[in-house]
């Protein structure tokens, strides 16, 4: 449960940089793929996340659980992405989040959760194959109670993650990128004395949330205005335990997922709309996802050309 929401949490980060794209090229632009905003243009985004699962895994044992009934996290998220050099653009978004739950008497939680600013540069681009370095950072804006899982809204967790990307791109527009993460998290204060981890009690509201890891394929088309992928994603925190039998998650669950996804994206000139839908078939301490999103973007120049 805890890990469908800490996925959430970065997908839609993710989910609403896929409304980014240059003005020139009229493209998607997010921090994991390998597109560019042109230089001196700018794209302010809005996007709706909806994801919800009625099945966990309680470790790996996949079961239900009739005191939730299906579980719903839904997001809107502003962003704003600029493009600095031809080389260099720069990220930046934050999301509006609500959990509820269609059973039980569990109170939903909304609010504002993580600003997250992200900058990604190429560093090697020859006939087609390109190399990028990509780093993110996050921090809670949200006074929002982390360990009330599953209808926390995120894990009140500063982050850092370093990625590296490569990707080729053939003339016809079809192209292939595979990226891989690391997401170093702090530690986490929670409204109780103690808690019980690792089958240890901790006498401490100081909580280690564990750091994580991932890693995708996407494959895709990119031209004139049109982008279609599919995509495998996997993510998996770098240690942790398992939720107890019959018990709650816990910020120090060792979480992992596998998922599988479309998405689509036109954008013609300056307005543009997008869409994903992904699924995860596979897991440990993680909800049964399914989620889907739509965004619509605007693209501008924030300064003029450069005179040749």
């Amino acid at each position: 449960m805890l890990y469908s929401l800490r996925i959430k949490k970065r997908l839609l980060a993710l989910l609403l940089f896929a409304t980014i794209g240059p003005v020139a090229s009229a493209f998607a632009q997010m921090p994991h793929d390998a597109v560019y905003m042109a230089k001196n243009t700018a794209c302010l985004a809005v996007s709706y996340n909806h994801s919800s699962w009625d099945k966990y895994w309680e470790n790996t044992l996949l079961r239900e659980n009739l005191n939730i009934g299906t579980h719903t996290t839904q997001a809107g998220m502003a962003m704003l992405a600029v493009g600095l050099t031809k080389n260099l653009n720069i990220i930046a978004g934050l999301p509006y989040v609500r959990t509820k739950t269609s059973a039980g008497n569990l109170r939903w939680q909304r609010g504002f959760q993580d600003a997250s600013l992200w900058a990604k540069y190429r560093f090697v681009n020859v006939s087609g194959f390109s190399l990028h370095a990509i780093g993110g950072a996050s921090i809670p804006v949200g006074d929002y109670i982390p360990d009330f899982l599953p209808m926390s809204i995120g894990l009140q967790c500063r982050t850092a993650t370093a990625r590296l990307l490569a990707s080729y791109r053939h003339k016809s527009g079809i192209y292939m990128t595979a990226s891989a993460s690391y997401i170093f998290r702090s530690k986490i204060k929670i409204d109780r004395d103690s808690y019980q981890a690792d089958e240890q009690l901790y006498n401490s509201n100081e909580v280690s949330v564990p750091n994580a890891y991932d890693g995708a394929i996407r494959l895709g088309y990119l031209k004139k205005g049109i982008q279609a992928e599919g995509f495998l994603e996997h993510g998996a925190c770098d240690g942790g335990d398992n939720i107890r039998r019959n018990d709650m998650p816990f910020p120090t669950n060792n979480m992992k997922s596998t998922q599988v996804g479309v998405y689509a994206k036109f954008q013609p000139k300056h307005i543009g709309v997008n869409a994903r839908f992904s699924k995860v078939i596979e897991g440990s301490n993680v909800g049964k996802s399914t989620s889907y999103s739509i965004g619509v973007l605007y693209q501008f120049r924030y300064a003029k050309a450069d005179k040749k």
